[in-house]
């Protein structure tokens, strides 16, 4: 007899602090540090939101995300990537840390030496979120939308579930490519393109 395991759809435990709790960026931020074990995030209405962590098929599909995003930043040296345990503050105010991101070198140099240590004030210029067969669809998609509202250029949603890949741009609707073996990040990332089949 085989068992199949069907993974059950996850959406992030919101935490409602406020009114009682209103942490301060320098609380939160520390929150993080004792808590590293968890995957943290704070709206920008103050809620936290805890994931647990990826299950090793997504780590390992982040893993070679990162690795392609590394060898183009590397070469082309225009802007700074990160990976999925940083985070960011958005200018609402909110705390994310996206799977993959790039910050362009000018935006991230003008940033003070104390921003840069902690979850430093700037949306990226490029962000990816990866779904895994566990990730709720649509607060995926809340996020994207938040990262365009905040500034940025160029957010991929690629969910690994169904083969696909949401393209977010400012002022352009979005875009879902089917089962696509690349996807280009011009003109935000001149030159980068993403090898999918190393993803799914």
């Amino acid at each position: 007899m085989t068992t199949v395991i069907t993974p059950v759809e996850n959406s992030p435990l919101v935490l409602h602090l406020q009114p009682i709790i209103n942490l301060t960026d320098e609380q939160f931020f520390e929150f993080c540090q004792i808590n590293r074990d968890l995957r943290i995030e704070r709206t920008a209405t103050g809620e936290l939101l805890i994931m647990p962590p990826t299950g090793s098929e997504t780590g390992g599909r982040n893993f070679r995300l990162n690795g392609q995003l590394y060898n183009w930043t590397e070469q082309n040296g225009t802007g700074v990537g990160f990976d999925s345990s940083t985070g960011f503050t958005l200018p609402n105010g909110a705390k994310v840390s996206p799977d993959a991101a790039w910050v362009r070198l000018e935006r991230w140099n003008a940033l003070t030496p104390e921003q840069q240590k902690t979850f430093a004030p700037i949306c990226p210029d490029f962000v990816v979120e990866l779904r895994s067969a566990s990730d709720n669809l649509t607060p995926l998609k809340t996020k994207m939308q938040e990262y365009i509202d905040n500034g940025a250029l160029l957010g991929w949603l690629i969910d690994c579930k169904k083969r696909q890949v949401y393209i977010y741009r400012p002022r352009v609707a979005v875009e879902c490519l089917d089962n696509p073996a690349t996807v280009s990040a011009d003109p935000v990332l001149l030159g980068f393109v993403l090898d999918l089949s190393k993803i799914w």
